[in-house]
């Protein structure tokens, strides 16, 4: 095990996570928008854009050679937790 290997490669990680950190919150932004114009909180979920949302990120990554198992982990966990962060911020108009 090269230590000092590892600690580069854990350092480009780290500048990684950053920077998905500013997507989540660009993401989260334009969540909001999203939830501004939902008249109902039946609204929130939505089962045939979450297929088309799994299914597109399944080809994508087939294409850019990414597990796609991997891909739909990560996915189906964002969606839940913005479908959870959509009902806690949802107002009734």
């Amino acid at each position: 095990m090269n230590k000092k290997n590892i600690i580069k490669i854990r350092r480009k990680l780290d500048r990684l996570d950053n920077l998905f950190l500013d997507l989540i919150k660009k993401r989260t932004n334009l969540v909001d928008l999203v939830i501004q114009n939902k008249k109902y909180k039946k609204d929130i979920i939505d089962k045939k854009r979450i297929s088309l949302i799994l299914s597109n990120i399944k080809k994508k990554s087939l294409k850019k050679k990414i597990d796609p198992k991997i891909t739909n982990k990560i996915w189906s966990n964002m969606i839940k937790a913005y479908i959870d962060y959509e009902f806690r911020n949802f107002k009734k108009k």
